[in-house]
């Protein structure tokens, strides 16, 4: 079930503002509360809208350095490929792992306490010998100019009413 417009609409505002009741949402695509309700659960059903989330200040939590990381991997068989991904998703310091195009295989991005733990983490990574990473190139963030903030949708979900 591909999303009409008012799902656009729909979309836009939860990704926005996750925490908005389906009251809420129905004032702004101009549906009566039941008819939103029943559009959101169609959404989170058919996959369009798969979850809620907070978004937390960074810089409120404590010390923290962010890094970017390219990786190269040795070996480049379906099993091998499929441990790297498994080892990245299930580190909780990975906060994204992209599979790219070019001179390397992988881009993350890291959040660690200090640069001693990304180092530590990392040099755990290249050791292990089933991980079979080549080498990380390593640049660090030193300022975000803008953070993820929801994927764009077409011209009908910016649209009011």
């Amino acid at each position: 079930m591909p999303p009409d417009p008012t799902d656009y609409r729909i979309l836009a505002h939860l990704q926005a503002h996750g925490r908005a009741s389906a009251r809420a949402v129905a004032e702004i695509v101009n549906l009566s509360p039941r008819a939103t309700l029943a559009r959101i659960r169609a959404l989170e059903k058919h996959g369009h809208l798969r979850g809620y989330h907070a978004v937390l200040d960074r810089a409120l939590l404590g010390a923290h350095v962010a890094v970017f990381a390219e990786v190269a991997l040795k070996d480049q068989r379906p099993e091998a490929v499929r441990l790297f991904e498994r080892h990245a998703a299930a580190c909780p310091e990975v906060l994204a792992c992209h599979l790219v195009s070019g001179r390397f295989d992988y881009l993350l991005r890291f959040c660690c306490r200090d640069l001693a733990h990304y180092q530590a983490l990392t040099n755990a990574w290249l050791e292990h010998p089933q991980l079979g990473i080549e080498k990380i190139v390593t640049s660090t963030e030193l300022k975000t100019v803008k953070e993820f903030s929801g994927f764009p949708l077409p011209p009908a979900a910016r649209r009011r009413g």
